[in-house]
């Protein structure tokens, strides 16, 4: 089955962490182009920098100043409540930037989305109690006054609180520096790294305090504490060397994964493979900071990704050669330790490399909480059968408009799991551009599954060929089975109910009429039977002319064959401008027409706003999963035994 697992760990103390790491880490992440920009500026027009100048100098104390933590607390704020809570989040960021001395990373870390929160727990309580015209008054002054209260509460308050917890913190790195204990700090950070753990010390203290230091200093050890290629792509050698099966194969795509491309997970179930490793990895690390501390080198803006091509931009002027023996003696001493640990290890009887790799990597993945983006390379993961630690609860299909494949596609899967026993699993549909990443299982056509990926991440996706009878629908409900084994998936989110909810109800009654089926259409081709199908629809006051032209767009990016010698021609998601109302045309062909290789007996033409249409093309779905009724309708003398064969299936 072409999917991609994914793992849902039980909630844990670890998985608590790993959460506060990931939020921290997405108010710091999208930034970092903004932290590289003030590096590039500091190092370049300082007094001591490469080509000093005083005039754009001035640039270098507001940008970390302000600019910095202003956007930090707009990011941790809109990740809580939207743009509103960014703004009130960078609002009050002000006031803690305003009352200390010293940049605010973690106090804009704290106010935005904390500010963001408060707002949105006001605002919630008189949620759909606001009579109409005042919500834009009572929003606007709502959010006004609590950013002002919480920008002097910062000010006063937070400010000097983080401003302590800073100096104390740096007072904590000096002395680790100065007493030549900062190397033990990888006794921490190697296997927080491998347990995903790492952000919320990276991006929580180590970036800030980082930052503070190289404003100062013009450089910082800490940039380089967490990112270091060197330990990682150390191990990967060895498996090169002395690894055996998959794990040997899977190494040197791995290590230049990792080195170059600067994504250290892709080593981590090398790790997790044999446990012990971590004892390479955690004396590569120290190695590398102990060079650090010992050449005095240090990058000036933190390295995101860990890439050596990363590390090597944000090096100091004065520090690429120790930061180069840095990271070439990590590798070294990390490759030496793995390699002694692998000559001597044998693989457990009845276990080969490639099953220890397979099960460390969802291991990996299970502590990490979704689908790792290169898991895959090292496994050959995408043709398994995805396994899933928590049930599935929402399944969506998408597709580029969100109308008619899709739409169909999810009545056929919803009916077979329905018919499996598992009634409350929710199964809708979206276009692509609507999706969000709060979907258990994805299902795409096999040439837009690229497309969804990015936006569901956490998801397994499935890619398919045809929505209407594909063999992976059986595979989706046998997953739903083996992953829901303790009864039916819980009730999900209002978005995914409501839209499940929409394709039950009751549609307007003039979706589908008798002036908009035709038992015996006049085209020949695929394209005239677009054209048949979107004039009907026009003829309605459905659509303007331009949804004709869309639908034809729409076909040639992804075919609309369904399969049962059916097509569903609908026009693309930027088209829905051009239709006027929801409406759906029905066009027989009795001897067939050639769709991109495919016979086509029956046109579908599709144009639907709200939903409307969603009935209606559940009851055609109905059908055409039915091999008698398809032949029903093949044999249908009339337009009215059409109609009443589909309100046959509504009864």
């Amino acid at each position: 089955m072409a999917t991609e697992t994914v793992a849902k760990p039980r909630t844990s103390m670890r998985v608590h962490v790993q959460k506060f790491g990931t939020f921290l880490s997405g108010m710091i992440m999208p930034n970092i182009g903004a932290f590289i920009a003030w590096g590039f500026v500091t190092a370049l027009f300082i007094p001591a920098g490469i080509t000093p100048n005083t005039e754009l100098a001035k640039l270098v104390g507001p940008m970390i100043t302000f600019l910095l933590p202003l956007l930090i607390g707009y990011t941790g704020g809109r990740m809580v409540y939207g743009v509103r809570g960014g703004v009130v989040g960078a609002v009050a960021t002000m006031g803690v930037i305003v009352g200390t001395d010293i940049p605010m990373f973690i106090g804009a870390m704290i106010m935005g989305p904390l500010t963001a929160w408060i707002l949105q727990k006001i605002e919630s309580l008189w949620e759909n109690k606001v009579k109409p015209g005042f919500e834009m008054l009572i929003d606007n002054f709502t959010a006004g006054i609590v950013a002002a209260v919480m920008a002097i509460f910062g000010m006063l308050v937070i400010g000097p609180v983080v401003k302590a917890f800073s100096n104390g913190a740096s007072a904590v790195v000096e002395f680790l520096v100065h007493n030549g204990l900062l190397p033990f700090t990888s006794i921490f950070i190697e296997p927080a790294k491998v347990l995903f753990l790492n952000n919320a010390v990276n991006h929580g203290i180590l970036t800030p305090l980082g930052t503070e230091q190289a404003l100062t200093q013009g450089k910082s050890i800490l940039f380089l504490l967490e990112a270091n290629p060197g330990p990682g792509v150390g191990i990967l050698l060895a498996y090169m060397i002395f690894g055996k099966g998959m794990a040997k194969a899977s190494a040197p795509g791995a290590a230049l994964i990792q080195f170059v491309g600067g994504i250290h997970e892709i080593y981590f179930p090398f790790v997790l493979m044999k446990p012990i490793i971590i004892l390479a990895a955690i004396g590569g690390g120290m190695t590398g900071i102990f060079t650090l501390v010992l050449t005095g080198a240090g990058l000036r803006s933190p390295a995101a990704p860990g890439s050596i091509l990363a590390v090597f931009a944000a090096t100091a002027s004065d520090s690429y050669f120790g930061v180069a023996l840095s990271v070439l003696l990590a590798a070294t001493v990390s490759f030496l330790i793995a390699s002694v640990i692998l000559k001597s290890s044998k693989t457990p009887v009845g276990e080969t490399e490639e099953d220890s790799l397979s099960a460390a990597t969802s291991r990996m993945e299970a502590m990490k909480g979704k689908k790792s983006s290169v898991s895959s390379l090292l496994t050959g993961a995408g043709a398994t059968t995805a396994v899933m630690a928590g049930p599935v609860r929402n399944i969506v299909f998408a597709c580029d408009a969100g109308m008619g494949s899709s739409a169909m596609g999810a009545s056929v899967l919803r009916n077979k799991i329905k018919a499996a026993g598992f009634p409350d699993v929710k199964v809708t549909n979206s276009a692509i551009a609507n999706l969000s990443d709060t979907y258990d299982v994805v299902i795409t056509h096999q040439d837009l599954t690229e497309r969804a990926k990015p936006a569901t991440a956490s998801a397994v996706h499935v890619s398919v060929d045809n929505f209407m009878n594909s063999p992976r629908y059986d595979e989706i409900v046998e997953l739903v089975k083996s992953s829901n084994t303790e009864g039916t998936a819980a009730e999900t989110g209002a978005p995914a109910a409501a839209a499940a909810a929409s394709a039950d109800a009751a549609p307007p009654s003039d979706i589908l009429v008798a002036d908009s089926v035709i038992l015996n259409g006049t085209a020949t081709t695929r394209d005239a039977a677009i054209d048949e199908a979107g004039r009907l629809l026009l003829d309605r006051g459905a659509v303007d002319s331009g949804y004709i032209d869309a639908m034809h767009e729409r076909e040639e990016s992804v075919s609309t064959y369904m399969g049962s010698f059916l097509a569903i021609p609908h026009g693309t998601n930027a088209a829905k401008d051009h239709i006027m109302k929801s409406a759906v045309s029905v066009i027989r062909y009795p001897n067939g027409i050639d769709w991109n290789g495919k016979e086509v007996k029956f046109v579908v033409g599709v144009a639907g706003i709200n939903n409307e249409h969603l009935h209606i093309l559940s009851s055609i779905a109905k059908v055409f999963t039915d091999k008698a009724q398809v032949a029903q309708l093949e044999a249908a003398t009339s337009v009215d035994e059409v109609l009443g064969l589909f309100g046959k299936v509504n009864a």
